[in-house]
Parts: C-alpha cells; sequence; structure tokens
C-alpha cells in the first residue's frame, strides 16, 4: 500500500468515525468501562510495532545515537513543546499535549529514506530516532500525565490509575514494569531451548514453537494493556521476536485506522484550533531545535530533511484517545495539532526536493566530518 493510499484509508477512517457519531448517540464514550482498555490495547499493538524495528546490532554499533535519540530527540523534544504550551496557555493539562506528539511517525521515515533524499548515513539515523521515539513517548506521556493531574488538582485519573504520585507507588510500578519483561524474557529463553531457533534440526518443532511463541505475545500484548505496563512490553519488544512476516505491519495499520475511526467518534464533540495550531507549530519548531546537535556532521542536504522531520501518526493519535479521559478535550486539540504539522511536513518535504535536490556533494559526509556513524566508534564498525 503507497503512502497516499495509507493516508486516504486514515482520512476515510476518521470521516466514518465521525458520521457514525453524528449518526448515533456516543456521548460519554471516553468515558465507557471498556473504552480505557480498547485505547490501551492499540496503543500496545502499535509499541510492539515499533519496537519490532530496532535492530539490537544497529543499537550497539550506533550507541551514541540511540542515546541522543532519546534523550535529546525525545525528551529534550518533549520538553520545548510542553514548555511552549504551557507558557501560552497556563494550563498544566498542556504539559501531556506537549509530550504526546513528541514522537515521528513511521511514514516520514519511509517518505525520506529514498536514497535520492539522503544519505545512508542520515537514513540509519532516522530509522533509529524514529524506532526508539515511540516507546519513549509513551511511557513520558504516562507519568507526565501524573504529574499535570497533580499540579491540576486532578483525582488521579482512569490513565494514572496505576501510577501514584507516591515515591512507594511509582517504584512498585517499576517493579511491576520489570517484572513482566523478566518473564517475557525467561519465556522467550524457554522457547530458544527448546527448539525455536534459526539453525534447529526440526523444522516442524520450530514452527509448533513459533506458533506458541505468537500465542504468547499476543498473552504479553493484553496483559500489558490491561495492567498498562508499557515499559515492560516495550522492553520486551526487544528480544521476544517469533517469525510473524507482514502480520506486524498489517496489524499496526489496522490498529492505526481502528484508532482513527474513534478519533472520528470523539471529534463529534468539536476541535479546538488555536491549542492545535500552537501545538503543532511548537512540535515543528521543536524538531528543528533539536535535530541540530543529531545531525552534526552530516551533508547539508541531509541536516534539512531531517530538520523538517516532524510527522505524526499511531502513537499520537492512540495517545490523544487513552488521554481524553483523563483530559476532556485532548482529541480535539490533537488531531488539529497532527493536520497541521503534517501539511508542514508535505510542503517543507516539496519544498526541499525542488530547491535542493541531492547531489554529488551530499552523497558522502565532508572531509572534515567524522566518517563513522553519530556516537560510534572505530571499534564498533
Amino acid at each position: 500500500m503507497t503512502v497516499l493510499a495509507k493516508s486516504s484509508a486514515v482520512v476515510a477512517a476518521a470521516l466514518a468515525g465521525l458520521a457514525v457519531a453524528w449518526a448515533g448517540d456516543v456521548d460519554g464514550l471516553e468515558r465507557a468501562p471498556t473504552y480505557l482498555l480498547l485505547a490501551s490495547v492499540l496503543l500496545a499493538v502499535g509499541l510492539v510495532g515499533s519496537t519490532r524495528d530496532i535492530s539490537l546490532a544497529e543499537v550497539r554499533a550506533h550507541l551514541g545515537t540511540v542515546l541522543l535519540a532519546v534523550t535529546v530527540g525525545v525528551v529534550a523534544k518533549a520538553a520545548l513543546i510542553a514548555g511552549v504550551m504551557v507558557l501560552v496557555f497556563r494550563d498544566p493539562a498542556f504539559l501531556v499535549l506537549g509530550v504526546a506528539v513528541a514522537q515521528i511517525d513511521p511514514l516520514a521515515v519511509a517518505a525520506m529514506s529514498r536514497p535520492d533524499r539522503t544519505s545512508a548515513r542520515a537514513r540509519s539515523i532516522l530509522s533509529i530516532w524514529a524506532s526508539f521515539d515511540d516507546p519513549i513517548t509513551v511511557l513520558l506521556t504516562v507519568y507526565v500525565s501524573a504529574f499535570a493531574l497533580d499540579l491540576g488538582d486532578g483525582d488521579g485519573g482512569a490513565l494514572a490509575g496505576a501510577i501514584s504520585d507516591r515515591p512507594l507507588d511509582l517504584l512498585l510500578d517499576l517493579l511491576a514494569n520489570v517484572a513482566f519483561a523478566a518473564g517475557a524474557w525467561l519465556l522467550w529463553r524457554l522457547l530458544r531451548t527448546a527448539g525455536l531457533r534459526e539453525d534447529a534440526s526440526r523444522p516442524r518443532l520450530r514452527t509448533a514453537l513459533n506458533w506458541l511463541a505468537v500465542a504468547l505475545l499476543i498473552a504479553l500484548v493484553l496483559t500489558a494493556a490491561w495492567q498498562f505496563l508499557m515499559l515492560g512490553l516495550a522492553v520486551a519488544g526487544l528480544f521476544f521476536r517469533p517469525r510473524l512476516g507482514p502480520v506486524v505491519g498489517r496489524s499496526t495499520q489496522a490498529a492505526y485506522l481502528v484508532a482513527t475511526f474513534l478519533l472520528g467518534l470523539l471529534l463529534v464533540n468539536g476541535v479546538d484550533v488555536v491549542p492545535g495550531v500552537v501545538l503543532g507549530l511548537a512540535a515543528v519548531a521543536a524538531q528543528l531545535v533539536v535535530s541540530v546537535p543529531i545531525t552534526r556532521g552530516l551533508p547539508a542536504t541531509d541536516r534539512r530533511y531531517l530538520a523538517w522531520g516532524q510527522q505524526n501518526g499511531i502513537t499520537a493519535v492512540i495517545l490523544a484517545l487513552v488521554l481524553e479521559r483523563d483530559f476532556p478535550g485532548t482529541v480535539g486539540i490533537v488531531a488539529t495539532a497532527i493536520v497541521v504539522i503534517n501539511v508542514i511536513h508535505a510542503l517543507a518535504t516539496a519544498v526541499l526536493d525542488r530547491r535542493w535536490p541531492a547531489g554529488p556533494e551530499d552523497a558522502a559526509p565532508r572531509p572534515d566530518a567524522d566518517p563513522t556513524p553519530l556516537g560510534a566508534s572505530a571499534g564498533q564498525q
């Protein structure tokens, strides 16, 4: 499916949800008992899809890039966006909105990963950045939401139900996530020991074990969604990887369409244009700022494309659904911001394609630039 076809399907899903909301009574949907669980399941599916794209070998070879992507590329960018929103609107709830749109959508990676646009090194950096920022953004949103509710004299809310502002409860929550990841690792080791290996001499046993691993992965996703153990699931996604073929991509796309349909249902309550536009502009501006240290030493064309690489999709949509229950109006603001961000991304990419096409001088790093991947040493090549 092409990017245009995917975008059309997403718009159609949102319009279908809006049409259903207009035709029926969906008032209070976000407060329904099953709503948060469904949103959490969609979030867990998207999280597994993003972590499966992370190559552990690539992480080891580009450790410096990973650290920058997780700190500057995610945490610092989220802080910049949230800071702008709080300063402009003087509302602690906007801390959460800033974090929710801090990630880069995989569609942007696919669009900018063409060899005629960026160098191999830039594509590697962008891939690592986009793979790590989804789970980190999810975790930041969960914990920042508890902080924002506390600042706003909230009652703790549904999202923060398992995350209290008391240090002991935060510690217990962390230990629960560690236990979840450790349990997943133990299951994976048992499967590998039993014969789930590429070099296994009994292919039928390996196939049966792979199906068992798939069933266990589904159970892990549902358990993580039920108890909101997203940190543990993100860690488990780094190693618990049965062979799934195209199922992961299709499941993630299906989750995106379902989430967009739900977003359309909630858009019947209206959109909040001004905060949405400010949020979108803040996200784009934050991307421009944080790209400077991450793209240091890259050719000029690479730096331009990565600087304008902000684009939002499944994670921002699902986080908006999750947050709507505790922060009413989130969907209307985030939906507006997503439109603003994606329009700016499309226009900037078109301008870059026309005005600064990649040339021979951009095919390789400058002679004075470090030829190794960002943050890697010669021994890591």
